[in-house]
């Protein structure tokens, strides 16, 4: 989008103020920060994942030694 397609669409609100709330005092940047951050959705997914990583590893190590 050009800059005049920009101020065509927006124009008539990109130079307000930002509102504030005077009912809610402003969020931590810290707090604001952990509702976008990452979480585990699958609670032990990633304990799964290093138990079948550790068996591939042990599989792969006795395939290494039958073939000699």
């Amino acid at each position: 989008m050009s800059e005049e397609e920009v101020l065509a669409a927006y124009g008539d609100i990109i130079n307000l103020p930002h509102p504030v709330s005077v009912k809610h005092k402003q969020m931590s940047m810290i707090d604001r920060a952990a509702q976008f951050s990452p979480f585990a959705a699958l609670t032990g997914h990633s304990d799964a994942i290093e138990e079948t990583r550790i068996e591939t590893e042990s599989k792969e190590d006795v395939e290494h030694i039958v073939t000699f």
